[in-house]
């Protein structure tokens, strides 16, 4: 259960929920193929540290978005 930061600060950040349960998804799974990249642990879950980072402000949905769109294949690609 999440108990910090609360759900309606982060909601204040991302317009809906189910934005923020992506945003926060993709930017653990990033942070975790980082870590495990360099080979140096994460000091908390990544999902935490995700949460963190909109609760912050320094994880934006335009961020989010900007990652996603540069990660997503081309449509003749597939």
């Amino acid at each position: 259960m999440l108990l910090y930061p609360p759900i309606k600060e982060l909601l204040v950040q991302v317009p809906s929920r189910y934005m923020l349960v992506n945003m926060v998804a993709s930017r653990a799974r990033k942070l975790s193929s980082e870590a495990e990249v360099s080979g140096e642990p994460l000091e908390e879950k990544a999902v935490s540290l995700a949460i963190q980072e909109v609760a912050d402000g320094t994880l934006t949905l335009e961020q989010a978005e900007e990652e996603a769109a540069a990660e997503a294949p081309e449509e003749g690609e597939a």
